[in-house]
């Protein structure tokens, strides 16, 4: 029988390992040593709180679930209830298969079908390669409808440091901006420099996480020469994890995983960082800010690209 998270891909180069589970194209384990680098779930475990999954056809929030695109107004499926937004895109719970795997790499790939809310096909490929450099994972998403359509797209990783909880690790994020959101539905308000609140915000000089609570975008990220950014979650050791990525996305979500009621055993395991091409909101815009929302045209592609490494 296949397990509850979908069929299962293991690769493998030289100390790394992961496997990848075919329902929502999950990164289910990234290990480098035996040394866990995101917070994994089991493959008979019904994936919990998107935890690794591929984003598609937008990461974030659609607010109230509904937008107006090329003057005609769409109402998505309230995929969180709670706050009453349409949640992390279309193409979490559906199931990829693979067009190829060798020891080191696997491709998967489907469709996001046309469909109330969403009346776009959208093919969706995405890559996970292990190598010296770690794990990365490319995104191309093809527009194969007779229209353009709005797209974005990024991964859900909670990263791990190693011993501890999030509280215990230091984390440096060169990021100059912040999307300020409502603090009960999260909905994006305006932007604001890391500036505003720096004892919650600012990561630039790399400090502890200690008790900050995060569910927050941010952006006008530095970007090293060679185009990428660059985070880092440390040990008081100074081992960790890194995640870097490019141009592709000007955005990424940091969320500190708080569940002290719903979820207590996962209560601040791991610090999910989600690199996207567009800011949350933005299928509906946010005025003054560039959301970096992407419009296929048909038959056009995009591209993006996410790697996530270990510090020793």
């Amino acid at each position: 029988m296949v397990p509850t998270s979908g069929k299962q891909y293991e690769i493998k180069f030289d100390g790394y390992s992961a496997v990848i589970a075919s329902v929502g194209a999950s990164l289910r384990v990234l290990r480098h040593d035996g040394r866990d680098l995101v917070v994994p779930f089991d493959s008979a475990e019904l994936r919990p709180a998107y935890r690794g999954c591929t984003l598609a056809p937008w990461p974030n929030r659609v607010v109230d679930g509904r937008y107006v695109f090329d003057g005609t107004q769409f109402q998505l499926p309230l995929t969180e209830p709670a706050r009453a937004h349409a949640l992390h895109g279309l193409a979490a719970w559906i199931s990829y298969d693979a067009t190829g795997w060798a020891d080191d790499r696997v491709t998967l790939a489907a469709w996001i079908e046309p469909q109330n809310g969403y009346p776009w096909r959208i093919g969706i490929e995405t890559t996970y390669v292990l190598n010296v450099n770690g794990l990365t994972q490319t995104v191309v998403a093809t527009n194969q409808s007779e229209s353009r359509a709005p797209f974005g797209t990024g991964p859900h990783p909670y990263l791990v440091a190693g011993p501890g909880v999030v509280d215990d690790w230091t984390f440096s994020l060169p990021a100059s901006s912040v999307l300020n959101v409502t603090p009960d539905r999260l909905a994006p308000v305006a932007l604001a420099s890391v500036e505003s609140d720096p004892s919650r915000f600012d990561f630039r000089q790399p400090r502890r996480i200690a008790a900050v609570e995060l569910d927050h975008a941010f952006t006008d990220l530095h970007r090293e020469s060679s185009g990428d950014t660059e985070v880092r979650l440390t040990t008081p050791s100074g081992a960790g994890v890194l995640m870097s990525w490019n141009r592709d996305c000007p955005w990424v979500q940091v969320h500190t995983a708080d569940q002290p009621d719903a979820d207590p055993s996962t209560h601040r395991i791991g610090l999910a960082v989600e690199p996207m091409t567009c800011a949350p909101g933005a299928f509906n815009g946010i005025p003054g800010v560039d959301t970096g929302l992407l419009v296929l045209q048909p038959g056009s592609t995009a591209t993006a690209s996410w790697r996530i490494a270990a510090i020793s």
